[in-house]
């Protein structure tokens, strides 16, 4: 019989529900350790995250988006934080936020997360570099989710390969 392997969707949550458990977070307990945890999580999650907003930028944005991001910076509550934030001219003109994936280490967080612009908190434990392309298809849900809810923020018109193809429907 041929052994099975428990998708990221359900074994990321489980480990991160025993970090919770037992206060620690990779087998560290310092909040110094968990920062260096989430300094290494980025490194290896960036090709990702980055890969995640191209694909949107190309087939949904039609190219016209602009992909900035941050390292680990610390933020006012003393956490760490890292993002990779994809712009484009109709979201800026609907006065929106930008579709963003963020790494996230709040001040008084026990363990590191996952965010969108409109999608919290999702566990971010990234190890390695299966670890990190395990997060490819959350990556692509919490940015995917995150669209939707802007479109609903402002309306369709903010997705220019939704106008394209409106276009070629009008003529």
């Amino acid at each position: 019989m041929p052994e099975t392997v428990t998708p990221a969707y359900i074994s990321r949550p489980i480990r991160h529900f025993e970090d919770l458990r037992d206060g620690t977070h990779g087998g560290s307990r310092s909040r110094k350790e968990k920062g260096a945890h989430f300094e290494k999580a980025v490194q290896l999650l960036a090709p990702v995250a980055r890969q995640v907003l191209n694909e949107m930028n190309t087939d949904l944005l039609l190219d016209t988006g602009q992909l900035t991001e941050t390292g680990p910076r610390r933020i006012a509550d003393g956490g760490l934080t890292a993002s990779w934030v994809l712009n484009w001219p109709e979201q800026q003109a609907a006065g929106i936020e930008p579709i963003v994936l963020q790494a996230y280490f709040g001040g008084s967080f026990h363990h590191l997360h996952l965010r969108g612009t409109t999608v919290h908190d999702w566990p971010l434990n990234v190890f390695s570099y299966e670890d990190a392309a395990a997060q490819l298809s959350i990556l692509r849900a919490i940015a995917s989710s995150d669209l939707h809810n802007l479109v609903y923020q402002a309306d369709y018109r903010i997705v220019p390969a939704v106008n394209r193809t409106c276009e070629f429907v009008m003529n």
